[in-house]
């Protein structure tokens, strides 16, 4: 299921560089980092991203019960590395049915997060209230990280968003109900640091929300 690398921020093609630009180019967004095709999940899959990524690749650890790695994405290209990570992971909702929930981490401005809370970006600006207190909180890479609802999104989904390791932490959950499974205070681990551990992460079919948010 390879591909063509496109712009985080609406999917769209991007040009690489060449004679007249050195950095990938989004005809709307203009320079970008672009997108790398995403690769069904296994834990081939996630290596490649954990090794080629500059920033955390943030998963549920352990995941909850019945949940299941639903694939992995990566802005970046080789030169400078991933700049934006999104792990998708499914499993049974905390009010039943399925449940979805995509991490991204990012630096400033790459516009991943936003694409999948289906806002405009490429960060949360505005729809972000962090003069109330937080919504819910998780525990990343072993620090408690606050959370706060993001305003605007689809109703079809919840979107949280932080601070994690001097980057922005997204969570994007569908059904929106799902959201309730950060008021758990879930715990996320850096799969960069998780060692041999990922080996035993359990692996379901590419989740559709991750190449269309």
């Amino acid at each position: 299921m390879r591909g063509e690398p496109s712009c985080p921020k609406c999917g769209g093609r991007v040009r690489a560089p060449g004679l007249f630009s050195d950095s990938w180019q989004c005809d709307v967004h203009g320079t970008v980092h672009p997108l790398q095709p995403v690769i069904p999940p296994s834990v081939e899959a996630l290596n490649v991203v954990v090794h080629r990524t500059q920033v955390p690749v943030w998963m549920p650890w352990p995941l909850p019960v019945g949940w299941l790695f639903t694939g992995v994405a990566y802005a970046g290209d080789d030169r400078g590395g991933g700049r934006a990570t999104a792990v998708a992971c499914s499993g049974p909702g905390p009010l039943g049915g399925m449940g979805e929930l995509i991490l991204v981490a990012e630096e400033l401005g790459v516009g991943l997060g936003a694409r999948y809370a289906g806002i405009d970006g490429p960060d949360p600006g505005s729809s972000l209230d962090v003069e109330k207190p937080p919504d819910a909180k998780v525990l990343a890479g072993g620090r408690p990280t606050p959370l706060w609802l993001v305003s605007g999104t689809p109703a079809d989904r919840a979107v949280f968003v932080g601070e994690a390791c001097g980057l922005w932490l997204w969570a994007v959950v569908w059904p929106e109900q799902s959201g309730l499974l950060l008021y758990d205070e879930l715990v996320l681990a850096d799969l960069r640091e998780a060692g041999a551990e990922v080996e035993l992460v359990p692996c379901g079919a590419l989740s559709p929300r991750l190449l269309h948010p």
